[in-house]
């Protein structure tokens, strides 16, 4: 499912014009994103958590050159399905 077809979908559900579902649903994404960012998680009740994963560094090989690397330690975002969302998907 694509951006444009949750904005559709939520906006047949509550009879609100799509531009403005469309600027919800983009404003809700930004502020995920800002939140991540400053190394807050965003916990939605229900739904599931978006959180940052710490990686550390590692030794990576680059098969084409038979050369060894190093992958220098980062963080990323990761979404974990709350419990009822994931008993609903199976």
């Amino acid at each position: 499912m694509t951006k444009a077809e949750i904005v559709n979908e939520v906006a047949k559900a509550t009879g609100i014009e799509k531009t403005t579902v469309l600027r919800v649903v983009e404003e809700f994404m930004e502020c995920v994103k800002d939140s991540l960012s400053k190394g807050n998680p965003v916990y939605l009740r229900g739904f599931g958590s978006f959180i940052i994963k710490h990686r550390a560094e590692k030794a990576a090989r680059n098969i084409t050159r038979t050369t060894t690397m190093t992958i220098p330690a980062h963080n990323i975002p990761s979404f974990k399905p709350a419990k009822v969302f994931v008993n609903s998907v199976k």
